[in-house]
């Protein structure tokens, strides 16, 4: 075996290993608070390990049922996750989902900033797939 076939399987083997740490779950303590996972979701994005970001978005999502507003923080930080990867067709449709919290008689209680991110998000998405930014 040549050196160099040595170095193909020694990078074969190192690229196989960060492919599959990339897609790998993360082990998040219960211990965590929402404030916690926040932050690290945060971080995690800052990171552009959006990922990871969004198993911590999905615990935080998971472990708070009844806690509104962090079920609209974690809902809308996992929407615009999905727009920053450019998956704009799901981004909008989970923003849209997320805007019907606010159809109804209690909107007033709900973190109204996340409604109009979603808004502005959504006007973002739909002027990049208008005819005329296409044309461009």
């Amino acid at each position: 075996m040549t050196i160099f076939c040595k170095k193909q399987r020694i990078l074969a083997v190192l690229l196989a290993f960060l492919f599959s740490a990339c897609a790998s779950t993360v082990n998040i303590s219960n211990d965590l608070s929402s404030a916690e996972l926040i932050q690290r979701a945060q971080e995690a994005t800052d990171r552009n390990r959006y990922n990871l970001a969004l198993q911590y978005y999905e615990a935080l999502y998971n472990r708070n049922p009844d806690n509104i507003y962090l079920i609209i923080t974690a809902e809308y930080e996992i929407a615009f996750i999905h727009y920053k990867q450019k998956k704009h067709y799901q981004a909008r449709e989970e923003l849209t989902s997320l805007l019907e919290y606010y159809d109804t008689p209690d909107e007033e209680l709900l973190p109204q900033q996340f409604k109009r991110l979603a808004q502005i998000v959504i006007q973002r998405i739909d002027e990049k797939n208008s005819p005329k930014s296409k044309k461009k």
